[in-house]
């Protein structure tokens, strides 16, 4: 069977993995979930009992969760090299780097500004003080990214990477939560810029948005959630 990526929207950090299935040209599948509403329901948790995406189905009907597992997966299967670089290379070693800042700090600066947002019962001194730290978190994590680019298009070389997409998803909650002008980190902004003009991350965005979109021929359709809740849940 081919694999099966459940991807969130609104805005979710999972889009950046559609990208690089595109990227790899392998037959896959998809399966979208609202991140407001299917995956809050209790059966959501026979796929991933933390209630989160995106959540990867294997060619061998496993599942498997969390971004770097699902990205390593990927990684292990790209034998011509498409979305990744040799084993033991240093563009491996800086490709793994610049994925791992960007999974845990970069992306876990945004989390106090979720938590303001999706607050159950507001309390507005709680959420003007989440939203201050959240902003001064965001800001220094992107000093600290714009100082990691290269001098390359991408995070790693003359193509797109899975350190790309990891980070395409979530680059763009920066304007979400209107945190700063994205000029004010010209190498991150021009990256964003390369990245959302690629076809792989414009075909990514259309799904997320629920239009339609045959991208490179590699996507063979999707799922309805329940469908793949029923067959494979556990």
């Amino acid at each position: 069977m081919e694999p099966i990526l459940l991807y969130g929207f609104p805005s979710g950090s999972s889009m950046g993995l559609v990208a690089a299935l595109e990227w790899l040209g392998k037959p896959y599948r998809l399966c979208r979930v609202d991140m407001l509403g299917d995956m809050r329901e209790p059966s959501y948790a026979r796929l991933n009992p933390r209630h989160e995406t995106p959540v990867f189905i294997t060619d061998k009907g496993e599942l498997l969760t969390e971004t770097m597992a699902i990205a390593a997966w990927l990684e292990a299967r790209d034998s011509d090299r498409r979305i990744s670089f040799a084993p033991l290379s240093r563009e491996a070693d800086r490709m793994h780097q610049l994925m791992a800042f960007v999974n845990t700090g970069f992306t876990g600066a945004f989390s106090p500004l979720w938590a303001a947002l999706e607050m159950e019962d507001p309390d507005p001194a709680v959420q003007t003080a989440l939203r201050d730290f959240g902003r001064r978190a965001v800001i220094e994590r992107h000093d600290k990214l714009e100082g990691m680019i290269g001098q390359g298009p991408f995070l790693v070389g003359e193509r797109p990477s899975l350190a790309d997409a990891v980070l395409v998803g979530v680059a763009r909650w920066l304007d979400f939560h209107k945190v700063a002008d994205r000029g004010r980190w010209p190498k991150l902004s021009a990256l964003r810029e390369r990245l959302e003009g690629d076809p792989a991350v414009i075909h990514a965005t259309k799904l997320e948005n629920g239009e339609a979109s045959s991208g490179t021929g590699a996507l063979l359709g999707h799922m309805p959630l329940d469908e793949v809740i029923e067959r494979f849940g556990v």
